[in-house]
């Protein structure tokens, strides 16, 4: 079944009506609340390891348990944000993750923190799925890439959060670790009142005009039928993803649960002192995300097709991640930061792209099951990923040999997703020739 797909720029007409960009900030905010909830075990590793005498194997275990329950559910939420829709499907991911992460609080041995992390892996599994499919119900694929970037930018601005307010919580107003799980979490379903209030699909929405929905629906039509999830898996595209997401995937949670470790080993910083280097490279973060979105955009206005303005893209981001080898050997706090900051940014200009390809080259129908096959995938080299960190920290006590891995990931996911989708068209889901 042969499925269009636009691979040249549109002409924009004037647009009345921008609310589409509320939506985005909705998922924005949304993605800050998952990063913060996400990224506090780092930040307290060492005040967890010194109360319940874990070690550097035990927080692995921890990890890792993260992870295998991401990895089986993401592939599952994407299939039911599929069926149920983007609205039940984020609020059914969102009570999850939110439950998993203040039940943290509740926890006093690691099999407690384990079951906490699992409940947590299976909710926010289903955020990305939900969220990306929202972008492919909101925006037309001109602008889904920027929008995109600005979405994913949410996790950087998480990541910025949680070493201010961690500590602020922690130790300032002395209200303990087990506080800090409580209180975010609180805060956090602020945004569900806001999500289950604010959105609708574009057709069902009021604040829409009609000249936004014409924009938003200016791609060609799409044929709507649910595709089953084998046929998707025959598919080229399919792997295009999550071959991609198999291998940045697991350099992201490096940077993600492993950066506080990283600078407490090489630079001696501790909860108090993990702020302003984290805020910096996070902060770069996002600018990379947003400028990797604008990028593809811009190649696009400029008369590229879509395969070429987000390979370009991508390229120019796998690029820009190659520094990463000098971050052991450079002896400046502040120029470590930058280097690493760099890749953080690369990394998440190179997401927002790879973020696209699915809505990309994929009817909207098979959008969030395709998502979710990308984001098993991830979740996979994730695992492996903390595998290889704690057997290279315990064998060799260096960063080396995990920097070398994370600097030539971004080229090879480049060459895999060129592979599968050397033209970036349009899926044909089922075909035999596909």
């Amino acid at each position: 079944m042969a499925l269009a797909a636009d691979q040249h720029t549109i002409a924009t007409p004037a647009v009345s009506g921008r609310y589409r960009w509320v939506i985005c900030g909705l998922l924005f905010t949304a993605m800050i609340f998952n990063y913060v909830d996400r990224q506090m075990i780092g930040l307290l590793k060492p005040t967890l390891q010194k109360e319940f005498g874990w070690n550097e194997s035990t927080y692995a275990q921890l990890i890792f348990s993260f992870q295998l329950a991401y990895a089986a559910s993401y592939i599952i939420f994407g299939r039911i944000v599929d069926w149920v829709g983007t609205k039940l499907g984020y609020t059914i991911a969102f009570l999850i993750w939110t439950i998993g992460h203040m039940g943290h609080a509740a926890a006093f041995s690691a099999g407690q923190f384990m079951l906490a992390r699992m409940t947590l892996g299976v909710g926010e599994a289903g955020s990305f799925p939900a969220g990306v499919k929202a972008l492919a119900e909101w925006f037309p694929k001109r602008e889904r890439a920027f929008a995109a970037g600005l979405f994913n930018a949410g996790t950087n601005i998480g990541a910025i959060v949680t070493p201010i307010i961690v500590p602020l919580i922690t130790i300032d107003l002395a209200l303990g670790w087990r506080a800090t799980f409580l209180i975010t979490g609180l805060f956090s379903f602020l945004w569900l009142g806001a999500w289950l209030l604010i959105y609708r699909t574009p057709e069902r929405h009021p604040r829409v005009s009609a000249s936004e929905l014409a924009h938003i629906n200016s791609d060609t039509e799409e044929d709507p039928r649910k595709i089953p999830w084998l046929r998707l898996l025959r598919t080229r595209e399919t792997w295009a993803y999550a071959s991609g997401k198999f291998l940045i995937d697991p350099i992201w949670s490096m940077f993600l649960f492993w950066l506080p470790d990283f600078f407490a080993k090489t630079r001696h910083l501790d909860l108090k002192s993990f702020g302003p280097p984290l805020v910096a490279i996070y902060l770069l973060s996002d600018i990379g995300s947003v400028a990797g979105g604008w990028l593809s955009g811009a190649l696009l206005r400029r008369g590229l097709n879509l395969n070429l303005a987000r390979k370009v893209t991508m390229g120019v981001c796998a690029l820009l991640v190659l520094p990463i080898l000098a971050a052991n050997f450079v002896s400046n706090l502040w120029v470590v930061v930058g280097i690493v900051g760099l890749a953080t940014a690369a990394h998440q200009g190179f997401s927002a792209n790879l973020y696209t390809l699915p809505s990309d080259v994929f009817p909207k129908s098979a959008v969030g099951a395709v998502i979710g096959i990308g984001g098993t995938a991830g979740a996979v080299g994730g695992m492996l990923m903390t595998l290889f960190v704690g057997w290279v920290l315990d064998r060799f006590h260096t960063y080396v040999p995990i920097f070398i891995v994370a600097a030539v990931a971004y080229s090879l996911a480049l060459l895999a997703i060129h592979l599968f989708s050397p033209r970036y068209a349009a899926a044909r889901v089922g075909d035999p020739k596909a």
